[in-house]
């Protein structure tokens, strides 16, 4: 199982306040979800509001990838969701 991120596209979700991005495993698309909290918790200085989240994502962009795949890997669901305590 490889899952990769070959799409860089990332959107926020106002009504769950999170950020949904997606992976690939094979021909599989892998939906994933980082929180905002998540997002406050590796950058302290990250703002309210959603220009400032995708921000944040962007500059943590690798270690939420590398959370994914520890995260993808422990489990067989449908929908992941990275909380700050899977950081």
């Amino acid at each position: 199982m490889t899952l990769n991120f070959p799409n860089g596209s990332r959107s926020y979700d106002a009504a769950r306040d999170r950020i949904r991005f997606w992976g690939h495993d094979s021909a599989l698309e892998i939906p994933f979800f980082v929180e905002v909290g998540a997002l406050q918790k590796l950058n302290p200085q990250t703002g309210n509001v959603e220009a400032a989240y995708l921000e944040a994502f962007d500059a943590a962009r690798d270690l939420i990838y590398e959370t994914a795949r520890k995260v993808y890997s422990r489990a067989g669901k449908g929908v992941y969701l990275l909380a700050a305590g899977d950081f």
